[in-house]
């Protein structure tokens, strides 16, 4: 008996940060996809108000149309010195199609006269899982950092290059892949979801 699980998201990157961390949580009794292998569906505006419920919009959807249990995510990077910001719209900051680079440079321009004190920082992750006939279940979770004054790092995707874990004085951009998946935002949800799903079974099995 095998399980799948799909992994409602077409961003490549994080698609395959997601299907890595998963894969390892759950072992080679589940099948990981993503909506890369399924082309025609279209995903939902995130009109949410908060992290959860746009997990959720994703999650609901793609299992909607699927007819698969599907896991979403939504995360933010919130900084102090900027009230929050960009929090909710971190992927959409400065416009969904301007280059992270550039919201990168954007952010520490703003952040140019903030002293050390005041460059703390937070990622915030919500993941909802979804399976046709169960009820959605949400996992929350938050990685504590600081924000550096210029960016560091090849590794990873999006925010990571300016995010250093205070602990190794790394930025996740610096950090092995494995490395980061195990301290991220990400990948601490995902470890809490990953053993919800393998105690659930149900709508989550296929022969």
């Amino acid at each position: 008996m095998t399980r799948e699980l799909v992994v409602a998201t077409r961003n490549r990157k994080k698609g395959g940060e997601m299907t890595a961390i998963l894969s390892e949580l759950l072992g080679p009794s589940w099948t990981i996809r993503t909506l890369s292998d399924f082309p025609s569906f279209v995903e939902p505006e995130e009109t949410g108000a908060t992290y959860a419920e746009n997990a959720k919009i994703k999650a609901e959807a793609a299992c909607r149309a699927l007819n698969k249990a599907c896991i979403a995510d939504d995360a933010g990077l919130e900084i102090d010195a900027l009230n929050g910001e960009p929090g909710l719209r971190s992927k959409r900051f400065g416009g969904e199609d301007l280059p992270f680079a550039e919201k990168i440079r954007t952010l520490l321009e703003r952040m140019e006269d903030a002293p050390e004190r005041k460059r703390t920082a937070r990622f915030r992750c919500a993941v909802a899982v979804a399976s046709p006939g169960e009820t959605i279940r949400v996992f929350e979770s938050v990685c504590e950092g600081r924000i550096t004054r210029e960016p560091a790092g090849t590794a990873g995707f999006g925010y990571d290059p300016i995010f250093v874990v205070p602990e190794l004085g790394r930025t996740f951009a610096e950090l092995e892949p494995a490395q980061k998946n195990r301290i991220s935002h990400r990948g601490m949800v995902l470890r809490r979801a990953a053993e919800w799903l393998k105690g659930s079974f149900g709508g989550f099995c296929r022969q």
